[in-house]
């Protein structure tokens, strides 16, 4: 049997001490399974005197962080503080040019600086592991990145984020409007209490953004995502949406068109029964279209203590084994610049709510616009007829130039009669 390897741990918050209590609590099958005993040796945090549940007095309290890189007894730094800039951004880059292998759950940093990380990685023959940052406990990039290898990728999509999905599937369950039912994710301890990140499709776009790299061998570049949250849905859109036999997603979607790449996160229509459709609560779920191989749907909860913690464990057992991968499933130098798609020469069908005065011509109006975009309505609904108030229109649209439904939407949206902000969703037939 080798030697021990020895861990550091920076960042002791729920993650940190979930990977502390799968590293004892399951020590001796993590032994068998990893050829090799696999020891905490150093931990960090900003507190060393907060209770935290467990006994910390075995390991090497390390105050000032940054040291976990030069520590002389560490061979493999997990990186569980967060942010893309700032500590967390030093502690990795200072470990891979310490020689020190680095694991890590943040999406954020991976998604800014992953290109940059992966060849200080390769330059001092380190591993830089982060299984942790996309879907929890789903081993969505080992998956991708080793089981599907064989595979040139058409497409990787899927909902991303589990307080996105959670809020959706409440406010169809109940009716509730979008904001009263952030609230009650916030209380269960779904959202942040700043949950920006989440509901405007931040975290989501950092996830796309790794899995776009490792799927199509290209640099990530989170500046190319087009980026649309949840916060403009209402209980309006979830009602339609269900009456035409769709649920509304967050969807993060990367998908080859010819030789450029759409990279998207934004709410979308998809089918009731479909493998998105059914995806509810706070789980996530992530599809890839290989040219050999129909991945079978990937889900399960996208967040938390014990599968997050998990997928930490899973990359620390690979190196312990000596299993060497590229960062992004090649050498980092062979990246490429993607060829990004401009999103507005993409074609789809649309949903589209209005809320306009109820008053003669109106209609008509609206259906001048589209003809003059050259945009077909598949469907329209207008509950009620109360002259003189508003009242809400819902379209869907045959397949049409996204360039052509902005361009259609703004015109309507300076229409007198329109008194709200158009709501425009992408129906996706996944």
């Amino acid at each position: 049997m080798s030697e021990p390897l020895k861990v550091g741990i920076a960042g002791l918050g729920t993650v940190g001490i979930g990977v502390i209590k799968i590293l004892t609590q399951n020590a001796d099958i993590i032994e068998q399974r990893a050829g090799r005993k696999i020891e905490v040796v150093a931990v960090s945090a900003r507190s060393k005197s907060k209770d935290r549940g467990i006994d910390l007095g075995a390991y090497d309290w390390v105050d000032n962080t940054a040291d976990i890189a030069t520590h002389d007894n560490v061979d493999v730094v997990v990186e569980l503080i967060g942010g893309s800039e700032g500590t967390a951004a030093d502690l990795v880059r200072s470990s891979l040019d310490n020689a020190r292998h680095v694991v890590t759950a943040n999406k954020a940093l991976i998604a800014h600086h992953g290109f940059e990380l992966a060849q200080k990685a390769e330059n001092n023959g380190v591993c830089l592991m982060y299984e942790a940052a996309v879907a929890g406990g789903i081993p969505v990039i080992k998956t991708i990145r080793e089981g599907l290898a064989a595979n040139k990728f058409r497409a990787v999509y899927g909902i991303l984020n589990g307080t996105c999905n959670y809020i959706l599937s409440v406010m169809r369950e109940s009716g509730r409007d979008f904001y009263d039912v952030l609230k009650d994710a916030q209380k269960f301890g779904y959202a942040e209490a700043d949950p920006a990140f989440d509901i405007e499709g931040v975290d989501a776009a950092h996830k796309l953004c790794i899995l776009t790299s490792i799927a199509f061998g290209v640099k990530p570049d989170f500046d190319a995502i087009k980026v649309q949250g949840i916060a403009q849905i209402n209980s309006t859109d979830i009602a339609y949406a269900t009456e035409f036999g769709y649920r509304i997603k967050l969807l993060g979607v990367a998908r080859k068109i010819e030789d450029k790449i759409m990279q998207v996160v934004e709410p979308c229509l998809v089918p009731i029964d479909s493998p998105m459709g059914i995806i509810e609560d706070v789980y996530n779920a992530v599809y890839v279209e290989g040219d050999f191989v129909e991945t079978p749907l990937m889900t399960g909860k996208g967040a938390g203590e014990r599968p997050t913690a998990s997928s930490v464990v899973a990359d620390i057992i690979d190196i312990a084994r000596g299993v060497s991968v590229p960062t992004f499933g090649v050498p980092a130098n062979s990246l490429k610049d993607a060829k990004w798609i401009d999103i507005g020469e993409t074609n789809a069908r649309y949903y589209l709510r209005l809320a306009v005065i109820d008053k003669p011509g109106v209609v008509a109006d609206i259906s001048a616009i589209l003809k003059d975009q050259e945009i077909s309505i598949e469907g329209m609904v207008q509950r009620g007829h109360d002259p003189g108030q508003c009242v809400p229109i819902v379209l869907t649209l045959h397949n049409a130039r996204h360039v052509n439904m902005l361009r259609a939407v703004s015109i309507i949206k300076d229409l007198d009669a329109c008194k709200e902000k158009p709501c425009l969703m992408r129906i996706e037939e996944l």
